[in-house]
């Protein structure tokens, strides 16, 4: 996966979990482990943390259809599955 896109997608998905006001250590953790991406370029943590993410925004959607699109899951389940 390309850095950019990564990066963007992450980035997303903390401005989403922030405004759904859920996840707050997990919200604290894809931070970390983007700044730590952006120093050694290794992806593992991200990868994890953010498979961690689509559970919890997948939780949200089903209890409220319109609080996620289909493209930021689309997007986060490229990232998990990279």
């Amino acid at each position: 996966m390309k850095t950019l896109t990564l990066e963007k997608t992450v980035e997303a998905t903390v401005e989403k979990l922030q405004k759904l006001k859920i996840q707050d250590q997990l919200i604290a953790e894809l931070q970390w482990c983007l700044g730590s991406y952006r120093y050694d370029q290794n992806p593992i943590g991200l990868i994890e943390k953010s498979s961690a993410a689509l559970g919890a925004l997948k939780a949200e959607k089903e209890k409220n259809s319109r609080a996620v699109s289909k493209k930021l899951l689309a997007d986060l389940e490229k990232v998990a599955s990279a």
